[in-house]
């Protein structure tokens, strides 16, 4: 995601001849890209948000429990995959009403993680 942010984002700014602006808020040098560069961004940020909390649960599991579980596998794969699809439509045609929904499904799936990794800590 980062590097398709980057090569999509970049040659807007320079089409466009946008520079960025430290003393304006980022809102309007948000605003002057292209929504389709944007997109990249905008879920590039998005994967260090959750995704962080994906990344502690996975480990926990793998410390705490030794060999995770076949359980544990299948959700942590699951997740994802639902993170990979989710960077897809944000990335390609933001349709937010479908993003929610696999965004929604792979929060379930994380929740399950966490419960899991909290079963086997406490």
């Amino acid at each position: 995601m980062w590097a398709w942010l980057y090569a999509t984002r970049l040659p807007a700014m320079i089409k466009l001849k946008i520079k960025y602006d430290p003393r304006q808020p980022n809102s309007l040098f948000n605003d002057a890209i292209p929504p389709q560069a944007r997109w990249k961004a905008d879920n590039y940020n998005h994967l260090m948000e959750q995704p962080t909390l994906f990344y502690a649960v996975a480990l926990t599991i793998a410390v705490a429990g030794g060999a995770a579980s076949s359980i544990d596998v299948a959700l942590a794969w699951a997740y994802v995959a639902l993170r990979v699809v989710h960077s897809l439509i944000q990335a390609t045609v933001n349709v937010v009403a479908l993003r929610f929904l696999v965004f929604a499904i792979g929060s379930l799936v994380l929740l399950a993680l966490t419960v899991r990794a909290a079963l086997l800590v406490f």
